[in-house]
């Protein structure tokens, strides 16, 4: 049998409100969408302070919170969204070309 590629990822983004730091989130992740996976992927983001329930069946206990439903397994990011090649590697996101945004460089 043969394994098909991943044609679809469904994020699930849980900020607190409409600040500096929801609009970065939702910003970065749209970006990073719309460049690496280029309609293949779905983006619910979901304001905690007005859907705690939401938050809570989630376990969701900082925001911003970035979950990956699709592909399974789920995937959970917390904090700064700052989509380097690491976090990019963990959600399994396509790095063709260029990377999306630089690492930090290493002391070797």
């Amino acid at each position: 049998m043969l394994a098909s590629s991943v044609t679809e990822y469904l994020f699930e983004l849980y900020v607190a409100g409409d600040g500096v730091r929801s609009r970065t989130a939702i910003d970065s992740l749209t970006r990073m969408c719309d460049e690496r996976l280029a309609g293949r992927y779905d983006i619910t983001v979901i304001d905690v302070l007005v859907h705690p329930e939401h938050a809570e069946q989630a376990k969701i206990l900082a925001t911003p919170t970035l979950l990956r439903r699709r592909p399974a397994p789920d995937i959970r990011i917390i904090g700064d969204l700052a989509l380097t090649r690491s976090v990019l590697d963990k959600l399994g996101v396509p790095q063709e070309g260029a990377p999306f945004a630089k690492e930090a460089p290493r002391d070797e």
